[in-house]
């Protein structure tokens, strides 16, 4: 069964220092889905933009700098307010957003509550999925016997 932990904010896509849109926005975590989190932007264009990546990203990045490559978040202040910055980087081009940090700890605290650092892995269901993979079938006799011992057998006779 799937649990969602969602929260629809609005965030700031920075043009400039001294310029910036409002953003529609939606966080979204699913325990299906342990290891990330999703981000929606509606940026007033036929389909939204959805961007995933690692909720540890997140997680360290409402405290202190983190991430390389696609994506980096760490925290500051604008005009006296904390926000989270996000930096995504793709082949599309570039953007640097501002998203609330009081609704974004708020809604982080709200998924590790769900689900637990460290228990991710238990809900992926691996130990399930493996012991399928492996449990024999009858077809496998086949393959699991030595397909040369007759052969040994008629070289010994002739």
């Amino acid at each position: 069964m799937q649990n969602a932990v969602e929260r629809e904010l609005e965030v700031k896509l920075v043009l400039s220092p001294e310029r910036s849109l409002p953003v529609p926005a939606r966080l979204s975590y699913f325990t299906d889905d342990p290891y990330a989190v999703h981000v929606t932007f509606h940026i007033g264009s036929e389909s939204p933009v959805h961007w995933t990546f690692a909720r540890e990203l997140l997680v360290e990045g409402v405290f202190r700098p983190c991430g390389h490559g696609d994506v980096r978040i760490w925290p500051t202040k604008v005009d006296d307010r904390g926000v989270i910055c996000v930096a995504l980087t793709s082949p599309d081009g570039n953007a640097l957003l501002e998203l609330p940090s009081t609704a974004v700890a708020a809604w982080v605290e709200r998924t590790l509550r769900v689900v637990p650092p460290g228990t991710e892995s238990g809900l992926l269901g691996l130990d399930a999925a493996l012991a399928e993979l492996l449990t024999p079938l009858p077809a496998d006799d086949l393959w699991l016997s030595d397909p040369w011992s007759q052969d040994e057998q008629q070289d010994g006779e002739a």
